[in-house]
């Protein structure tokens, strides 16, 4: 069983359960983070420009955008590490700074580059980061065994990290970032440079973990993994989050409309009107191998679809959903292609 845990000690602070500030009002909002109005700029490039969002509990918020979109350096801010020049942050209803320990008592940064002592194992670094978070002896004992399960590592804690896959260390890297049981997990593209095996097993991980309820913010240059994983997802591009929502939300709001091929013989001039004319749909025409249809939810059209087919005695082959995908949204929003 996942066990991921809601709320603990971070990396370098002594705020732990129970201490002043360790739920706030933004818990009983049902929001674990809130930001506003974000702005971080370094000499005269502004690399983060009036960025907000909200993760709610239990939810797996992605940011997608391409490398120097700002995504790292907005975590960054969101986990404490570099105060903004503008705006706001509260994690479960608790403003976060530089000095906040309470807030960052809430958070669990799993960052791209490992923070890990590659001469010790697993399982020494654990207790190494269980120890500098001050978690009871017993208790860390508990959560290295229940992170180790999380992360699928539970066989190999005791080899070094160094002589470790990329992926054996990069969940590792996240097992770190859950021993103190977050509220909110960040994960800054924890896939980046590992095999494709590895790379399953790490979304896997995070999928059981959203499953779970921990709330999740993650982000990536990757769009199946965006919505694969994800909620609800931002697209981020030099500095800005120029759309955010869930996978339908954003594809509305760029006017996509899935796309149904259908495999057909018979009357399908006379089938086509007669689909044309079904609530949802916004085009069907004949081609050579059936009809080519436009809804606005496939799966709405699918089976009033196929009773019109029998009512116009046509012989139906096969159906074929094609869903418009974040490539065509992040194309529509940002002018270009998503690049690496």
């Amino acid at each position: 069983m996942v066990q991921v845990g809601t709320g603990g000690q971070a990396t370098g602070t002594s705020a732990g359960p129970g201490h002043e500030g360790a739920t706030g009002e933004g818990s009983a909002a049902g929001h674990v983070l809130e930001c506003s109005g974000l702005v971080r700029r370094f000499g005269d490039r502004v690399a983060v420009d009036h960025v907000g969002f909200r993760i709610a509990a239990n939810e797996t918020f992605g940011l997608l955008g391409p490398n120097g979109a700002g995504k790292t350096t907005t975590i960054s801010m969101i986990a404490g590490i570099l105060a903004p020049d503008e705006g706001e942050i509260r994690i479960a209803g608790i403003p976060m700074t530089t000095r906040a320990g309470a807030a960052k008592a809430l958070v669990g940064l799993v960052p791209q580059d490992l923070a890990l002592y590659p001469d010790l194992t697993i399982l020494e670094n654990l207790r190494f980061f269980g120890r500098l978070q001050q978690l009871p002896r017993r208790r860390l004992a508990a959560r290295i065994a229940e992170v180790l399960e999380v992360v699928g590592l539970a066989d190999r804690a005791r080899d070094r990290v160094q002589e470790c896959s990329g992926g054996m260390k990069r969940r590792a890297n996240i097992a770190v970032g859950l021993l103190h049981e977050p509220k909110l997990l960040i994960l800054d593209e924890p896939t980046v440079g590992i095999d494709p095996q590895s790379r399953n097993q790490i979304l896997e991980s995070i999928e059981q973990l959203g499953a779970a309820g921990m709330s999740v913010l993650y982000t990536t240059h990757y769009m199946e993994e965006a919505e694969r994983l994800c909620d609800r997802i931002g697209i981020i591009d030099n500095g800005r989050l120029v759309a955010e929502g869930t996978r339908r939300e954003l594809i509305e709001r760029v006017g996509e409309q899935d796309r149904i091929s259908v495999t057909a013989s018979g009357p399908l001039a006379e089938f086509a009107a007669a689909v044309a004319a079904l609530p949802g749909v916004t085009s069907a025409e004949p081609v050579e191998t059936g009809l080519a249809v436009t809804a606005v939810t496939a799966a709405e059209v699918l089976a009033p679809l196929v009773a019109a087919g029998e009512r116009v005695g046509v012989s139906i082959g096969s159906v074929q959903v094609v869903e418009p995908d974040l490539e065509t949204v992040f194309l529509e929003v940002t002018g270009k292609a998503l690049r690496d």
